[in-house]
C-alpha cells in the first residue's frame, strides 16, 4: 500500500478484527454461519463493531480471516441488485439498512492459515499497513463495548501520552480472577491508568487493582515488531498481551482507558443470549412486546 498523508496523533485508519476462529461453543451451527455473521436482533456482531471502528474515526475495516469464512468480508460488499429489489417493493428502509454495512468503511482480509493466537492475528495486519500508519487499533469482535465512544476516547489518550492504549471495566473482586489485570498506578484522571504490567486470572487476593481487560486496543506500530520477539505460550500461541508487555519492559508508554459502561461477550451462548435480548428490549418495534412476555415468563 502506497503511504498516504500522515494522520494526527493519537489517531488510526485501520481497525484490525480478528475473526479466524471455529466458533467452537456455537458448533454445529458455525460450521456453516461464521460466528461473527450471528445476528443481534438484526444486525450482526461484526457490523457493530464495525461501526464502532467508523465512529472512532477508522477509514479501512481489516478482517483477520481463515480459509472457508470468506463470507464475513463478503457480508460487507454492495449487494446492488438485492437493493434495487427492496426499492422497487417500496422497501426504502430495508434498503437503507442492506446498504448500511458497505457504506461503513472500506473492508479488507488477510488469512490467518493456523490457529496460533491473537498476537499471530494481529501480527498478518503489520505488512499491509501504510508507511505513514503509526498505530492500528484492535477491535475482538466477540466484545460488545456499550456505549460506545470508548475508542475515540482511547485516541485522545495516546494523543496525550503516545504509545499504546487499552480498555479496561472495574470488576468486581469476585471476577477478577475471570480476567487479564492490569497493575497500574494513577494519572491526574479517574478513568485513566499508567500501566505497568499484567496479570492473567489472578486470584482475588493476589490481583493488582480491579482493572480487567476489554477487547479494544489502539497499538502503536512498535507492536509487530513486539511481536517477532515473544515466544509461543500454551499450544503454541503467540499472546498480545506478552507483545504488549515487551512494550512496557522496553520503556514504551502504555496506558488504559477504563470504560464506565457496559459489555455482551458474544463468544459464548449466555453472553450472546444477554446481547439478544439487550438489545431487542430496545428496539421500536419489537422491544415493548419483549418486555411484556419476559415479564410475564419470569413470574411463572
Amino acid at each position: 500500500m502506497s503511504a498516504q498523508t500522515s494522520s494526527p496523533a493519537g489517531a488510526f485508519r485501520t481497525a484490525v478484527v480478528p475473526a479466524a476462529g471455529l466458533g467452537t461453543r456455537f458448533l454445529p451451527t458455525t460450521k456453516a454461519v461464521p460466528k461473527e455473521l450471528l445476528p443481534v436482533v438484526d444486525t450482526p456482531g461484526i457490523e457493530l463493531v464495525a461501526a464502532e471502528a467508523a465512529e472512532a474515526g477508522a477509514q479501512r475495516l481489516l478482517i483477520v480471516t481463515s480459509p472457508g469464512k470468506d463470507s464475513v468480508a463478503a457480508y460487507f460488499r454492495h449487494d446492488d441488485e438485492l437493493v434495487e429489489t427492496l426499492e422497487a417493493r417500496g422497501k426504502e428502509e430495508l434498503a437503507q439498512r442492506v446498504r448500511r454495512a458497505p457504506d461503513l468503511l472500506a473492508v479488507e482480509s488477510v488469512y490467518q492459515y493456523e490457529p496460533k493466537g491473537l498476537g499471530h492475528a494481529v501480527a498478518q495486519a503489520g505488512p499491509v499497513l501504510g508507511d505513514d500508519e503509526e498505530a492500528v487499533a484492535v477491535l475482538l469482535p466477540d466484545d460488545l463495548v456499550f456505549p460506545t465512544g470508548v475508542l475515540t476516547r482511547m485516541a485522545q489518550v495516546r494523543a496525550e501520552h503516545g504509545g499504546s492504549v487499552l480498555c479496561a471495566f472495574d470488576v468486581p473482586p469476585e471476577q477478577v480472577s475471570s480476567y487479564g489485570v492490569f497493575d497500574v498506578s494513577d494519572t491526574d484522571d479517574d478513568d485513566v491508568k499508567w500501566v505497568h504490567g499484567m496479570v492473567e486470572k489472578p486470584p482475588a487476593d493476589q490481583a493488582p487493582s480491579s482493572y480487567a481487560a476489554a477487547g479494544r486496543y489502539l497499538l502503536d506500530r512498535a507492536i509487530f515488531g513486539a511481536l517477532e520477539r515473544i515466544t509461543p505460550g500454551a499450544g503454541g500461541e503467540l499472546q498480545l498481551t506478552d507483545a504488549v508487555a515487551v512494550l512496557i519492559d522496553e520503556g514504551h508508554p502504555v496506558h488504559v482507558v477504563v470504560h464506565r459502561g457496559g459489555r455482551h461477550d458474544l463468544g459464548n451462548p449466555a453472553g450472546y443470549v444477554r446481547a439478544y435480548v439487550d438489545h431487542m428490549l430496545g428496539h421500536p418495534e419489537y422491544g415493548e412486546s419483549l418486555r411484556g412476555w419476559l415479564n410475564d415468563r419470569l413470574k411463572e
